[in-house]
């Protein structure tokens, strides 16, 4: 975590399958300078990760499919919020989730999303990198959207970002899609830079 106590806006980075928390310090480290002062966290997800020892997972990526991803999901979202409120609290912002970002990719952006979407947790910003729409019910009035995604990702296709973009824009949520060419599974200083400037003009808006 870096920042200082008593900052007065909270980014929360969440990793994918198989990540830790660490592996995304790179991506806080590119959006820092954009947001003066603000205080990033990048928790392990709760479970091991099925077939890397040293990662973590969200929830088990063991014979997926589009029928068996949801109920994978909903089951997840209990040691999700478990672990997003001690985060929260820990870092001095609990009651305070108008000044909490989601910043979440892959696996981590999908219980973003749906964190977001179920309307678990009204934060103030979410941004999705190289994530994907797990529907699991209607989507509920939310904070503004940012959704990025590589061109060349060969892990979610990007075509799964425009129809994240199309069933939001339908329920009347505001979304900021971001398509890289030349960009597979990660990130690069675009998505940062681009990811950085939402977050601002989100969380600090002009008079």
């Amino acid at each position: 975590m870096t920042g200082q106590a008593g900052t007065e806006v909270l980014v929360v980075i969440l990793h994918g399958v198989g990540g830790r928390g660490a592996h995304l310090e790179e991506l806080a480290a590119l959006i820092a300078p954009h947001l003066p002062g603000a205080t990033f966290a990048c928790p392990d997800a709760p479970q091991p990760c099925d077939w890397d020892a040293q990662g973590r997972q969200w929830f088990s990526m063991t014979g997926i499919n589009g029928r068996n991803r949801p109920p994978r999901l909903r089951a997840a979202r209990a040691g999700f919020d478990t672990l997003l409120q001690q985060t929260i609290a820990d870092a001095g912002f609990a009651g305070r989730l108008n000044r909490v970002a989601l910043v979440g990719f892959s696996q981590g952006a999908i219980m973003s999303v749906d964190a977001v979407m179920t309307g678990r947790w009204p934060v103030a910003a979410l941004a999705a990198l190289s994530g994907r729409l797990v529907r699991t019910g209607p989507v509920v009035p939310g904070p503004p959207v940012i959704l990025s995604h590589g061109l060349d990702d060969p892990v979610i296709p990007a075509d799964d970002a425009l129809r994240a973009a199309r069933h939001w824009g339908a329920s009347g949520r505001p979304v900021d899609l971001h398509l890289w060419t030349g960009l597979g599974h990660w990130f690069d200083d675009r998505v940062a830079e681009s990811t950085a400037a939402f977050l601002r003009r989100t969380l600090w808006p002009a008079p």
